[in-house]
């Protein structure tokens, strides 16, 4: 993750996504592109938020938590600054506070806490059994033939692989709760001496779909539509802790799962696994669900 300028436009791999421009010890330059249409994508914003924030704090602290709020869409044509609030640097705890900013708006504000590794009793819930990502097909290829604009034609088949696991795999559905079970890695290898990085690419890898878990009931996934949807979402905010060390560019299980909507809202849980069973991060989301009117009317 260095400091190279580039073109907001072009995305060769996984680490372009990450990159910001350092302006001084607290404040940083970054690009973003777009999720929904002339819509920076809130899982960049979350992630380079990150990126921010760790640059911050005293080497050999990782990242345990962190809890956001996407407060306004940001302009994916025009770049964000990230101002980072040194809170606290503690005997063994960091704690940052990052607002992105667009023209002084701020669209997106983030805390994070950061700690020292200790050695202590561990136990996890297991991982459900669903086929590996070995075994299921790529989706991409149905999605090739978008407008070359399209997130999912252009960027996303370019940058990470994924994979659905059937509806019927894992734990069975609690009657009012929505499932999904998705393995993700990144599309290339990241340098193994980063663990930061690692972790920025999970928090961008989590918004993904974890928003359209909690909209299951009104609008099937997206590799299952056959068309354009009628129902809008959007993530309201963002909260992951991570529990274990993994690499992002290994396939990862995503256990997702929505527990209640109302009120034009959604809300959703991940629980992160390696392809053999270490829960290694949980990620809960709120998200707006509101239907799209119909043209003309």
């Amino acid at each position: 993750m260095t400091d190279t300028e580039r073109d907001p436009t072009t995305i060769a791999g996984f680490v372009d996504l990450l990159r910001l421009k350092e302006l001084d010890e607290n404040h940083f330059h970054g690009w973003c592109h777009a999720g929904a249409k002339m819509r920076a994508f809130g899982g960049q914003v979350a992630a380079q938020a990150l990126v921010a924030a760790g640059r911050t704090v005293p080497e050999g602290r990782g990242v345990h938590s962190l809890h956001g709020y996407f407060m306004r869409p940001g302009d994916p044509t025009r770049p964000l600054t990230y101002a980072v609030d040194r809170l606290r640097d503690g005997r063994s705890f960091s704690t940052r506070h990052v607002t992105a900013l667009q023209d002084d708006t701020a669209v997106f504000t983030l805390s994070a806490s950061f700690k020292l590794p200790e050695e202590s009793a561990g136990r996890q819930r297991a991982m459900p059994g669903v086929p590996p990502p070995e075994a299921l097909p790529d989706p991409s290829d149905a999605w090739s033939g978008e407008a070359s604009q399209g997130y999912w034609g252009a960027v996303g088949r370019y940058t990470f692989d994924m994979r659905f696991a059937p509806e019927t795999s894992g734990e069975v559905t609690d009657p009012g709760t929505t499932r999904q079970y998705v393995w993700l890695r990144t599309a290339q290898r990241l340098p193994e001496d980063d663990p930061l990085l690692h972790v920025c690419a999970l928090a961008y890898l989590s918004d993904l779909n974890l928003a359209s878990t909690a909209a299951l009931h009104v609008r099937p996934p997206r590799h299952l539509r056959g068309g354009p949807s009628r129902v809008a979402v959007a993530s309201l905010d963002h909260a992951m802790w991570f529990h274990r060390p993994f690499r992002a560019d290994d396939w990862l299980l995503f256990a997702q799962s929505s527990p209640t909507a109302g009120d034009g809202r959604g809300l959703a849980h991940s629980d992160i696994f390696t392809h053999d069973g270490r829960l290694v991060a949980s990620v809960t989301q709120e998200v707006l669900i509101r239907h799209r009117p119909r043209a003309g009317g």
